[in-house]
């Protein structure tokens, strides 16, 4: 089977998921009750979403740029705000049609200005990726003092996922962190021997780029920048969250400890490895809405749909406008490669 083929497949595969996820989030919706709710919608809150969803975005690209300092290389210009905010645009919307991708694209992109390398860029999106992952856990947190979100949490989160780490998750994860551990001491050990062939040589380029890139995180001159921008984000996804219950008539009396607990699992619909969070996002919001606050399922969907949505259309605009923007830019750096 050629490469092309797999990937077509693949990616078919990933669309029927996205169907399936989105019939099961839609399917017995009242379509009337739907679009009478819809009516009904604040939209001022949803434009309000949308320009705060693209500041977040910029302040992304700006802590990256924070992180990418370290690994710049000697005798380049310094890292632009403009390509690290564009990079981070044309990422999310590459994630709209292959999940995943957008992380890579990114890296490289930022291998484009040749300020730094590609493998240099992924390692410090490895460090950036657990640290959100961090994040989002601590967000949670203050959530177990509440005996509403503290049963939810423990019951369908905390529970299921101990019990899959019975029957393997544990060890699974434990033998890949130890095989990480062991290939790193086998390169070290044996570089000198790896490094005699040309795909040997590639390979080491490539680790030690990985692993300045990773290290570069310990190494930013400005870390107070770093945890401020991190903070802003995430008081602006619980802003994204709250403005979303401002959107809905029947959520007026929910307040923003009820913002925060959406926003965290919200988070897990994004994780799910399809097209834009289609269909996951959808599915998990609504079905814990439904028994956390009594909601009926249109209007549970509604509130998913306003919020994946509106992130969706502010990853469409501000990704094309950055994909038209890096093209105007990479002309001018092929004519003046100090630009």
């Amino acid at each position: 089977m050629s490469e092309k083929l797999k990937k077509i497949l693949k990616y078919a595969l990933l669309l029927v998921l996205v169907a399936v996820l989105l019939f099961f989030s839609f399917r017995g919706v009242d379509w009337s009750e739907f679009s009478a709710d819809l009516k009904q919608c604040r939209w001022g809150w949803v434009i309000g979403i949308i320009a705060v969803q693209w500041i977040i975005t910029y302040l992304r690209g700006n802590r990256w740029r924070l992180m990418l300092q370290p690994i710049r290389k000697e005798g380049t210009p310094p890292i632009t705000h403009r390509e690290t905010y564009d990079a981070y645009a044309i990422c999310y919307l590459s994630n709209i049609a292959f999940p995943r991708s957008g992380e890579v694209v990114r890296c490289g992109l930022m291998g484009e200005t040749r300020k730094t390398t590609f493998q240099g860029s992924l390692g410090t999106v490895v460090i950036e990726r657990t640290w959100d992952i961090l994040c989002m856990f601590l967000a949670g947190v203050p959530l177990l003092f509440f005996g509403r979100f503290r049963d939810f949490i423990i019951e369908k989160m905390f529970r299921p996922a101990a019990g899959s780490m019975q029957i393997g998750g544990f060890w699974i994860g434990l033998i890949v962190i130890a095989a990480i551990v062991g290939l790193v001491f086998l390169v070290r050990a044996f570089r000198e021997q790896i490094g005699r062939s040309k795909a040997g040589a590639a390979f080491l380029k490539f680790f030690q780029g990985l692993g300045e890139g990773i290290t570069a995180a310990f190494r930013m001159k400005n870390k107070w920048g770093f945890f401020a921008y991190t903070l802003i984000i995430w008081i602006g996804y619980w802003l994204c969250s709250l403005w979303t219950l401002r959107a809905l008539p029947a959520a007026d009396a929910l307040d923003g400890w009820d913002a925060l607990f959406l926003m965290v699992v919200g988070s897990l619909g994004w994780i799910v490895p399809v097209q834009g969070g289609f269909g996951a996002y959808h599915f998990i919001v609504a079905m814990t809405l439904m028994p956390v606050y009594g909601f009926d399922k249109p209007t549970g969907l509604l509130f998913a749909t306003l919020s994946h949505e509106s992130q969706i259309v502010q990853m469409l605009l501000c990704g094309l406008i950055s994909l038209v923007s890096w093209t105007l830019y990479r002309r001018k750096m092929k004519t003046n490669p100090e630009a």
